[in-house]
């Protein structure tokens, strides 16, 4: 019989030290949000949320109806629950300073959300540091994601390896489908959006995607980090997401986008890097900074460093 996700947490307190009662409290409570996340995006053409809420976020983003309501669900959860100091999202512009000490929740409510009105896999990911936010990824305590897509997969890491869980619809519970996630060492599928190759500021990268197709590679590319993130995960091999001349810092969101999903990967057995050094030891200097990202099975990263090198 599959575990559910709360006896799972419970059954690993003695392997994982900081593993107490409250981060117990608070990863089921960001699980529940997810879960109301999951039936509102699999009933949204029939509840009138599609499309767009008519304003911007604090990045400049035109914000979707469930962009909007999947953040409330995720903030309300968080407050009630009693368990985070601090909470961060991509829709707020400042960090929400609920006490002094404990745990704090960075998360992008809904990755992907270009693709929602086209049903296309989306997701929610969360990193949970202790006291700040503003700390380098390796000091992640847990991190994760949870993708809409066939079904509904929550994939976690508290530092000790990843596992995955799928929703049942029938009982409601995350249970435990993937105990120990390894991504191969090496893959044949590579993610970027190529339609930007021109705007790329590193010849390197061109040079090194070259070498993918004279490999023998596949492109696939959704343009939803979780979806991507996730088959790279399993599949293996190569994501980047990098710097251009419009970006020229990179794209993605260091805290609640590259930072957890480095986590994930390196403790999958993989590499995460900004092209000159680990996402992981990135120290945050602000709440909506950006980075480069090139994540995925040691060979392809290693490999895409190498060309950059010699860029």
């Amino acid at each position: 019989m599959a575990v559910p996700f709360t006896a799972y947490l419970f059954n690993k307190k003695e392997e994982i030290p900081h593993l107490d009662d409250d981060l117990i409290l608070l990863l089921n409570e960001i699980a529940a949000a997810t879960k109301e996340i999951a039936g509102k995006v699999r009933k949204a053409g029939l509840l009138g949320i599609l499309g767009s809420a008519g304003k911007v976020n604090v990045q400049g983003e035109e914000v979707q109806k469930l962009d909007e309501l999947a953040n409330e669900i995720l903030l309300e959860n968080l407050k009630n629950c009693g368990k985070a100091c601090q909470i961060t999202s991509e829709e707020i512009e400042d960090c929400l300073v609920v006490s002094e000490s404990g745990y704090t929740v960075a998360f992008d409510p809904l990755d992907g959300s270009s693709n929602i009105d086209v049903n296309i896999s989306i997701g929610t990911i969360f990193s949970i540091h202790r006291d700040s936010v503003l700390k380098a990824g390796k000091e992640q305590i847990a991190a994760g994601y949870v993708i809409y897509g066939p079904s509904t997969m929550l994939v976690l890491s508290l530092g000790k390896g990843v596992s995955a869980f799928t929703l049942d619809p029938e009982s409601g519970n995350f249970l435990l489908s993937h105990p120990e996630v390894k991504l191969p060492k090496k893959g044949k599928i590579y993610s970027i959006n190529e339609a930007n190759r021109e705007k790329w500021t590193e010849e390197g990268l061109r040079r090194f995607i070259d070498f993918l197709k004279e490999e023998k590679y596949t492109l696939r590319y959704v343009g939803s980090m979780v979806a991507d993130v996730h088959r790279t995960l399993f599949k293996g091999g190569i994501f980047i997401y990098p710097a251009d001349k419009k970006n020229t810092s990179g794209k993605l969101r260091l805290l609640y986008e590259a930072s957890p999903m480095a986590f994930l990967i390196e403790q999958a057995g993989g590499m995460a890097s900004t092209g000159e050094k680990p996402i992981l030891e990135v120290v945050p200097e602000k709440l909506h900074q950006r980075v480069p990202v090139i994540l995925g099975s040691k060979w392809e990263v290693e490999k895409c460093l190498e060309f950059l090198s010699n860029n």
